[in-house]
C-alpha cells in the first residue's frame, strides 16, 4: 500500500527506520516519499540535517491513511474468515446405493481428516446427482451409472454387482443354471425410477450385451427397501446392488438367480465440475473414497 511507508515514518519517528524496516536504502525511502509528496501535491516530510519527520499535514494524512490500512485489514481477515468457513461445509450428493452402503464409513473417516467439516447429505438417483453438481448444488456427487455427463470429471472409487433376486418361492429358485438373458428381458421387474443408475445400468447392459430391450416394469418404486419387500413378498424379480441385497441373501428373505450371458458387474464414481479442483473437506473425501476403492477384492 503507497502509505505504509508513510505510517513507519509515524510510528518510528525517522525515515531512516521506516526504510530498514521496509528492507531499503534510505535514499530509495527518500525518494518513494517524493513520488507520494507529488502525486498528493502535499508536502508530508520535514527533512533537516538531524533527520526526518512528518509536517503537520504530514501527520493528518497518516492519520487517514492508517483507517484505511485498519479498514482493509478488517477486510481481508472477514474474507479470509467466510472462505474458512464456506471451506469447511460440505454439500454431497449420492445415488441410493452409495449413500445407504459406502458413504457411512467414508464420513466417518472424513471426521478424522477434517474434523471442523460439515456435511450435508443429499441422496438421489444417479441423473440428479450428476444435475445438482453440475448446477452447483452440490460439491461432489457419487453415481452408479453406466455413463458421466460432459462437464463432469469422475473417478472410481468402488465395484459393485448387480443381482437379481426373488422370493424364496419363486420358480427360479429351483433352476441351478439360473436363467438366460432373453428371458430376464422379457420378464416384468419391480423396479426403480427410470433415471435411477441402477436401473439405467441394467437396461443397458442388456441393450449393450444381449441386444434386447427390458420389459416394462411391473411396477416402479422409488425405495430399495420397498423394491426388496415387494420382491419377498412374492410380487416380481427386482435387479439391486449386491450391497443392497447382501443381508437379505444371508437371512433367506430373497434369492439370488444367476443369469448367463449378462455381465453386471459395474463402477461406482465420485463426480466433480471439469475444471475445478477439488479443495478441503470434498478433496478429503475423494480421496478416502479412492483409497476404499484401491482396497476393495474385485
Amino acid at each position: 500500500m503507497p502509505f505504509d511507508l508513510l505510517l513507519s515514518v509515524a510510528r518510528l519517528g525517522s525515515l531512516g527506520r521506516a526504510a530498514a524496516e521496509h528492507g531499503m536504502s534510505q535514499p530509495a525511502a527518500s525518494a518513494r516519499m517524493c513520488q507520494l509528496e507529488g502525486r498528493l501535491g502535499l508536502a508530508l516530510i520535514e527533512r533537516s540535517p538531524r533527520g526526518s519527520r512528518l509536517t503537520p499535514t504530514g501527520a493528518l494524512v497518516a492519520g487517514w491513511a492508517q483507517a484505511a490500512v485498519d479498514a482493509a485489514a478488517a477486510l481481508e481477515a472477514g474474507v479470509t474468515a467466510l472462505r474458512s468457513e464456506e471451506e469447511s461445509r460440505l454439500r454431497v450428493a449420492a445415488s441410493l446405493t452409495v449413500a445407504e452402503y459406502l458413504l457411512p464409513g467414508w464420513l466417518t473417516a472424513l471426521r478424522s481428516a477434517a474434523p471442523g467439516a460439515a456435511v450435508a447429505l443429499s441422496a438421489v438417483n444417479s441423473a440428479d446427482v450428476a444435475a445438482a453438481v453440475l448446477s452447483g448444488g452440490a460439491d461432489i456427487g457419487f453415481v452408479e451409472g453406466p455413463d458421466v455427463p460432459d462437464g463432469l470429471r469422475s473417478e472410481l472409487v468402488g465395484r459393485d454387482a448387480l443381482t437379481v433376486v426373488v422370493a424364496p418361492a419363486h420358480p427360479w429358485t429351483r433352476r441351478r443354471s439360473g436363467i438366460t438373458a432373453a428371458e430376464l428381458a422379457g420378464t416384468a421387474l419391480v423396479a426403480r425410477e427410470a433415471a435411477s443408475g441402477t436401473r439405467r445400468y441394467y437396461e443397458q447392459a442388456l441393450r449393450d450385451q444381449a441386444g434386447l430391450g427390458p420389459a416394462p416394469p411391473l411396477a416402479e418404486l422409488s425405495s430399495t427397501t420397498a423394491i426388496k419387500a415387494s420382491a419377498a413378498a412374492g410380487a416380481g424379480p427386482a435387479v439391486l446392488s449386491s450391497l443392497a441385497v447382501a443381508g437379505d441373501l444371508a437371512t433367506g428373505t430373497l434369492r439370488a438367480v444367476p443369469v448367463s450371458g449378462l455381465d453386471l458387474n459395474r463402477a461406482l464414481r465420485a463426480v466433480w465440475p471439469t475444471g475445478r479442483r477439488l479443495t478441503g473437506p470434498a478433496r478429503d473425501l475423494r480421496a478416502i473414497a479412492a483409497r476404499a476403492a484401491a482396497s476393495q477384492v474385485c
